[in-house]
């Protein structure tokens, strides 16, 4: 087995307990968390209207909540290390290029085909130009030019199943051995640091979802319907305000639950105070709110 990968180094000198984690826990789905956060979107979708007028006058992209999370998922993963880590090999790796994945349809319909894209995150990045890459990522994607993941899955679906199994059980085997090349991982959005599912634009709102096995993503973020809650406001009454819901599914072995929920407590600040892309991540602040008090 080699102690080296193309997309991970190694971390070494771990509290004992972290480094037996992978030993005890084999899989990613005997491993998960599940963590879910109601977002306050009255900020959000001012932000969005008066960014999408904007964009109707001069001809821009338009915005969003896929945009806003994806954007402030990256923030989250550069300034928290340690969500970006994943177990192969049993050994706890420290991701090289942070990335994120999510799906696209051609079109919305029951038999228009998801198109998987890849992004690579960009320390310090404006939003807008963020925008503009999952943009042009997302049309390239829905184009009949064929990226480079969907040549290699055309051509193994040419395969018969006899052939086809084994050679995924390759691939598979030399993963677990750190010897699959970089050429397969590279362009293959399993091997991301994140994966978001936007099932709130096709109205599903209360979806959670597993970790994949193959690859190394190591956290799944589900995102639900933007709609209106009936929740407590600050004088304790009950008020109707426009929320998101966000799910999340991470795989334990890679940091602790506390500094975890410190993580994304910094996504939900961005997202209820959008404003906040324009500056740095601020530190955590010591607190984590899954969810508004809801009376439903």
């Amino acid at each position: 087995m080699l102690f080296s990968r193309p997309d991970g180094t190694r971390m070494r000198g771990l509290d004992p307990a972290r480094r037996l984690m992978p030993m005890l826990m084999r899989t990613r789905n005997e491993s998960l968390v599940f963590y879910e956060q109601i977002v306050d979107a009255t900020a959000l979708t001012a932000y969005i209207d008066r960014w999408n007028e904007r964009a109707g006058v001069g001809g821009g992209a338009r915005l969003t909540p896929l945009h806003l999370v994806i954007a402030s998922l990256g923030r989250v993963l550069k300034a928290r290390a340690q969500l970006d880590r994943f177990v192969a090999a049993r050994r706890l790796w420290q991701r090289k290029e942070t990335s994120i994945s999510f799906a696209a349809k051609k079109e919305f319909v029951d038999r228009a085909p998801l198109k998987t894209v890849k992004l690579a995150v960009v320390e310090g990045e404006a939003l807008g130009d963020t925008l503009d890459r999952i943009r042009d990522a997302v049309e390239g994607s829905r184009t009949s030019d064929e990226r480079p993941v969907d040549k290699e899955l055309s051509l193994l679906d040419r395969l018969p199943t006899f052939a086809l199994s084994p050679l995924v059980r390759t691939v598979r085997v030399l993963d677990s051995w750190n010897l699959l090349p970089n050429a397969f991982i590279e362009n293959d959005p399993l091997y991301a640091s994140a994966f978001v599912a936007n099932l709130g634009s096709v109205g599903i709102d209360r979806a959670w979802h597993h970790l994949y096995e193959y690859g190394t993503v190591s956290l799944f973020c589900v995102i639900g319907a933007l709609r209106e809650r009936l929740v407590a406001g600050p004088d304790g009454q009950p008020v109707v305000k426009p929320t998101l819901r966000l799910r999340f599914t991470l795989d334990e072995r890679i940091c602790d639950g506390w500094y975890a929920a410190q993580s994304l407590e910094i996504l939900r600040a961005d997202l209820e105070d959008p404003e906040r892309f324009a500056a740095p991540p601020p530190a955590p602040s010591g607190r984590a709110q899954n969810a508004l008090r809801s009376t439903l």
